[in-house]
């Protein structure tokens, strides 16, 4: 009686799972064939990065220097034409693509906000990005697709369904072995509230999600034909995860530090005040609540007048990718009035790039507090500005940027109020000169982040994938 229940149940899997791998096989034919066929009309093969927000940052998108292959990029930005998109490029980052570039628009890039998804928001994005990545793979076959913005679950639609070579730039992994400490140690932090960390079932109950999230998130990954990731702090990450040590390969991004070599690099004895200079997304996990902090603490100890309080400033310069972002800003400088700081503090939103170098030269301090920066542009940026860096003392920042030039120190390291607070006094308590020589090894040490440098090893990195490609 049992086997006679059985039979039939076991008969109907065997012809769903035929029914669904003769369904992939068929979308994969058709996929294959609109890849063709737009081979055949282009003559060329094509490249296409997926960058769901490139009208809000830099990303992967300088590395188009193959003159006979055609480049696209996948966006979601619908406001804005492709034209504005590299005009925003050009006035906030001082970016000017070598040749044209064609953008896909997707309609659909709400499915990775992470508004929508209050709770297990890892995995609801996640989710999102593969329809997201379905609407993009539809909307163009490509022959090589590569991510640039961290959405490695898009990678095995790609290889699988679209038949096409896969390749990632990983600048951040979205889930770490750093994140499973923070909720095994029960430590609140912007990405563990204290309802969390204060419930030992909660916390479990994470821990477990969380591992089942990182072992789905390796199995995506390894799905990836070459892998670049842009720090030594992603670099071991990224193969704790992925597993993939034999297609990993460290590309520093690209940084345009030529841009600020132009500021003089001079003594700041006579200065009448001196300010610190933070620049980086409105985002929670720049935490500049930290900064503001920081900075009371170091106004406490100052006298008011001249030479004291009045000799200080805090400049907070960065950009606001949404209205959470906005709000952000709000909550910020309610802090400033809180603190009685608000007259010393000054916020520049989504400013120029002109205006950004002009504030980072008036600078006497550049000022970093992010937790496990996977890099750091902005702490190159300072650098090469030749601003006295001070740094989380953590991820990119201190395994691969504020780290010793021929011997020489390039700037400081903290990782909390107080530690920030003494580090900010004795550089601004330090003798003009010696101030001057940190400033020139940062300025020195950071050439290894050039745009050339970035060229070079990004085109050495993909040589063996683009060579697949059939001219």
């Amino acid at each position: 009686m049992l086997w006679k229940l059985l039979l039939p149940l076991l008969f109907l899997c065997v012809l769903l799972i035929a029914v669904l791998v003769l369904l992939v096989l068929a979308v994969r034919f058709w996929l294959q064939s609109n890849r063709n066929a737009r081979r055949a009309r282009d003559g060329r093969p094509t490249v296409a990065f997926f960058h769901p927000y490139c009208n809000a940052g830099g990303g992967g998108e300088r590395v188009l220097w193959y003159d006979d292959i055609n480049f696209i990029v996948y966006t979601g930005d619908l406001g804005v034409t492709g034209q504005q998109i590299l005009e925003g490029a050009r006035r906030r980052f001082n970016i000017v693509l070598p040749r044209p570039v064609q953008f896909v628009f997707l309609r659909h890039r709400v499915l990775v906000e992470p508004g929508l998804f209050p709770h297990f928001t890892l995995l609801g994005q996640s989710v999102g990005s593969i329809f997201l990545g379905w609407e993009a793979l539809t909307e163009f076959v490509p022959d090589l697709y590569i991510d640039s913005m961290g959405y490695a679950f898009t990678l095995p639609l790609f290889r699988y369904l679209g038949g096409c070579s896969v390749g990632s730039y990983v600048h951040y992994p979205t889930i770490s072995t750093d994140m499973l400490s923070v909720v095994r140690e029960r430590n609140p932090r912007f990405n563990n509230p204290d309802y969390i960390s204060n419930s030992l079932f909660l916390s479990a109950f994470k821990v477990v999600y969380y591992c089942l999230f990182a072992l789905l998130y390796g199995m995506a990954g390894s799905c990836s034909d070459l892998i670049m990731v842009n720090s030594s702090w992603t670099l071991d990450h990224i193969l704790s995860l992925w597993r993939a040590p034999n297609r990993t390969s460290v590309v520093y991004p690209p940084c345009d530090v030529s841009a600020f070599l132009d500021i003089p690099l001079e003594e700041d004895g006579d200065k009448k005040c001196h300010s610190i200079v933070s620049v980086g997304q409105f985002r929670p996990e720049k935490d500049h609540r930290l900064q503001i902090r920081a900075f009371k603490k170091v106004l406490s100890r100052r006298r008011e007048g001249a030479g004291g309080r009045e000799a200080l400033k805090l400049v907070l310069i960065g950009g606001c990718r949404n209205q959470e972002d906005e709000d952000r800003v709000l909550m910020l400088r309610g802090l400033c009035q809180e603190l009685g700081v608000a007259d010393r503090v000054e916020f520049k939103l989504n400013v120029h790039f002109e205006e950004l170098k002009r504030e980072m030269g008036e600078a006497t301090i550049g000022l970093h507090t992010m937790w496990n920066e996977h890099f750091g542009i902005g702490v190159v940026e300072c650098m090469a500005a030749g601003k006295v860096m001070l740094a989380h003392k953590s991820g990119g920042p201190k395994l691969d940027i504020v780290v010793p030039f021929e011997g020489g120190q390039t700037g400081f390291l903290a990782e909390d109020e107080d530690s920030y607070a003494e580090a900010i006094e004795r550089i601004l308590a330090l003798p003009p000169a010696s101030r001057l020589q940190i400033r020139r090894n940062a300025r020195q040490s950071v050439a290894r982040f050039s745009d050339q440098e970035f060229e070079a090893c990004f085109l050495a990195a993909m040589e063996p994938l683009m060579g697949t490609l059939e001219r």
